[in-house]
């Protein structure tokens, strides 16, 4: 499922006004396909070929589109691409069910390539983070700057786990209304008017008439929670190779990550500085895309990004 190309657009121009964020023009994006690695990946591209290069990565659950509003505004300035991470969205889903940090870490690898990247902006939203610190450990010297929303190499086990136990429940509903009541109880700062249409990016439909979530599901329950926490944490032995400026974003109300995580995160980073977004849970970009707009702007701009 997806909004077709009218209500789309409509419901952009709806965002941005919500958001009281002009934009000179507000356009569709383009979608691409491509294969990396042998499976099949969607992507995003915002346009704007003679800018600098922004690639943004969602978090669990997401899609690229999460990032439609922050793409909106920025490819003003900058060339946009948005992915579906593997067995997300509109990507193709792992036939041997390999979400390791580390695949999607190579997938992003396999689309820089790809697409020629260099000197561009990498931004990443929890697992997209993930990846990001992955790549950007390895590949420093190709990055203009690297921005990690939410995310470090540690999380506050509660909060983690509430995000789990959502994303876990069962998934199969009979009406789009029922998945925005499930999402509203899960995060109640969402406008329920945007969030029935953005969620239609997320939701397929199955034979039988229910509507149910277009991530890869297969491997819920089947995780080693404990082997997934140390591939996290071994993230921290390789922060000190990320030797682009680094900006690291904490939602205010988020109960994934602290100030204090974001705090030692930003200390341990060779160029990193760290930064609040009022407003805003884990999903900051959902919960306040003018606040993150406005940290990310003034760091972009004292970047080589520009």
């Amino acid at each position: 499922m997806s909004l077709p190309p009218p209500e789309y657009l409509e419901y952009l121009h709806e965002l941005m006004a919500t958001a009281r964020i002009d934009v000179p023009e507000i356009v569709l994006p383009e979608e691409h396909h491509v294969i990396l690695r042998r499976m099949r990946f969607r992507y995003l591209d915002w346009g704007r070929n003679d800018r600098p290069v922004i690639l943004f990565l969602h978090g669990g659950g997401l899609t690229a589109h999460t990032w439609d509003v922050p793409c909106l505004v920025l490819r003003q300035e900058y060339h946009c691409v948005a992915l579906d991470l593997r067995g997300h969205g509109d990507s193709e889903w792992s036939p041997e069910m390999d979400y390791r940090i580390e695949a999607h870490r190579d997938d992003v690898e396999a689309l820089v390539e790809h697409l020629g990247l260099d000197q561009f902006v990498l931004v990443g939203m929890s697992l997209g983070g993930l990846a990001s610190i992955g790549f950007a450990s390895r590949r420093a010297a190709r990055l203009a700057a690297l921005v990690l929303v939410d995310v470090g190499p540690e999380t506050r086990m509660e909060g983690a786990r509430r995000i789990q136990d959502f994303i876990a429940a069962p998934a199969e509903f009979r009406s789009i209304d029922e998945v925005v009541e499930r999402a509203m109880s899960f995060n109640p700062n969402r406008d329920p008017r945007f969030l029935r249409k953005s969620l239609l990016h997320n939701l397929r439909a199955l034979p039988n008439g229910t509507l149910t979530w277009k991530h890869d599901r297969r491997h819920r329950g089947k995780i080693d929670v404990e082997e997934w926490r140390r591939r996290r944490l071994a993230l921290w032995d390789e922060i000190p190779n990320i030797t682009c400026p680094t900006l690291v974003v904490r939602g205010a109300r988020s109960d994934v990550f602290l100030d204090e995580d974001a705090e030692k995160l930003a200390s341990t980073l060779p160029r990193g500085q760290w930064v609040r977004v009022e407003g805003a849970g884990h999903t900051v970009q959902g919960d306040n895309p003018r606040g993150l707009l406005e940290v990310m702007r003034p760091f972009l701009a004292a970047t080589s990004a520009v």
